[in-house]
């Protein structure tokens, strides 16, 4: 059962997010429901950690298992969605992967995979780029730029 509910026109989330950085791009996907762009990721089942549950949802949206380098973020987010237009209380842990074993970057700039009943495009978007663009969540925009230009990619559970 995922940590969300419904009361009224509130939602509350609890989610994770995929920070997945390559050569100065980060990887967001849209599909046909949403017409901005988001980072993978999804809720959090109960009884699953934070970290179970970032590495099950990249292995559910982009069949790969990467390795978890660290946590960057934990952010509270209040907003109306733009598709559904209920009012969000969401907490969000963002973690960054390292997709280095993986197959992710042979896939090209951009690449479409289908998951149950949902297309998801999946696109590498420079840094640059993420304050022109549809894109949540919008604190991302500029804090991607706080991020150290290079990070040991040696994950915790070395």
């Amino acid at each position: 059962m995922d940590i969300s509910y419904v009361s009224g026109s509130d939602k509350f989330n609890y989610r994770v997010c995929a920070v997945i950085i390559s050569d100065g791009k980060l990887l967001a996907m849209h599909d046909e429901r949403s017409p901005y762009y988001y980072l993978p990721g999804g809720r959090v089942k109960m009884g699953e950690t934070a970290e179970q549950a970032v590495l099950r949802e990249v292995r559910e949206e982009l069949g790969i298992t990467p390795a978890i380098v660290r946590p960057l973020w934990l952010n509270q987010a209040y907003f109306t969605e733009d598709v559904d237009h209920l009012h969000y209380h969401e907490l969000c842990v963002y973690f960054l992967l390292d997709i280095s074993q993986t197959d992710l970057l042979s896939r090209g700039d951009r690449f479409t995979l289908h998951e149950h009943d949902h297309t998801h495009v999946f696109e590498w978007l420079l840094f640059e780029r993420l304050a022109h663009e549809y894109f949540y969540p919008i604190f991302l925009k500029t804090a991607i730029f706080d991020l150290p230009d290079h990070f040991t990619l040696r994950t915790e559970y070395e």
